[in-house]
């Protein structure tokens, strides 16, 4: 079958990724901020050994602290999850390691200390949580946590920003794009989404992508999986969810265990 113009492009501008360097994106089912729930927070060294003991990968969240460490929390704001307040990324690495979460005994921990806790036992998906294109500090954070680590590991952003970094200053670490598409839009603006996810994909060049469970079946990601690039799919929560992702993912991101 002949491709579309923008299929061409994307073959050109973002060419799909070696077999190896992706492989192991497909060879587990991923605890979306670790193995959480019935009294185990997410984000927590407690989510995290319990996904490892279940023998399930793990998708975390990376946030930067005051004096540029990566720390595992996935919002802006301590406010949710803790009984602090205020921006994560005004507090030193120090204070935020003794900010308790939520109703438990265990603090917020660093990147430093879930790699040391996995091992390489299971695979890692880092998501970057970046929201300006100044995405520099945290992701050079990220990358020197990762320094000297064996283990399977990748990052993704929904920020474009991210994968270009990697490319260029940590070309080795598999880096892929989280997405998702708007829904109940008129025909302009679903062609202009169209063309941001393309330009999205073009600006990142990643080497997987990371869909929402919401958008499946979705035109753009199966054209990208048909040219090689995996596709994970997140958060997946029901059954019915899981269906759709054996049919249209590599595999999945969850919140419970999959049948």
């Amino acid at each position: 079958m002949p491709l579309s113009p923008s299929g061409l492009l994307d073959n050109f501008l973002a060419p799909a990724p070696e077999d190896d360097r992706v492989a192991f994106l497909a060879k587990h089912a991923y605890a979306h901020r670790g193995l959480h729930g019935k009294g185990v927070v997410e984000n927590s060294i407690s989510a995290f050994r319990a996904a490892v003991d279940a023998g399930f990968g793990i998708e975390l969240d990376v946030q930067k602290s005051r004096d540029g460490e990566a720390i595992v929390f996935h919002d802006e704001m301590l406010d949710r999850l803790t009984r602090e307040t205020g921006p994560v990324a005004t507090k030193t690495r120090t204070a935020l390691q003794q900010i308790m979460l939520a109703d438990t005994l265990e603090t917020i921990p660093s990147l430093d200390e879930v790699l040391a806790l996995v091992g390489g036992r299971v695979p890692i998906l880092v998501e970057i949580k970046a929201e300006t294109t100044s995405v520099g500090a945290l992701c050079l954070a990220v990358r020197r946590s990762l320094e000297g680590y064996r283990g399977a590991i990748a990052i993704m952003s929904f920020n474009p920003e991210v994968c270009r970094w990697f490319r260029r200053h940590a070309k080795r670490i598999t880096r892929g794009l989280v997405m998702t598409e708007g829904a109940d839009m008129d025909m302009a603006a679903e062609l202009k989404a169209r063309f941001s996810r393309h330009a999205a994909l073009w600006r990142a060049k990643p080497e997987f992508l990371a869909y929402d469970i919401r958008n499946l079946p979705s035109r753009f990601a199966t054209a990208q999986r048909m040219r090689g690039l995996p596709v994970l799919t997140w958060t997946v929560r029901t059954s019915a969810q899981e269906r759709v992702a054996s049919q249209n993912a590599d595999e999945i991101i969850f919140e419970q265990p999959p049948a």
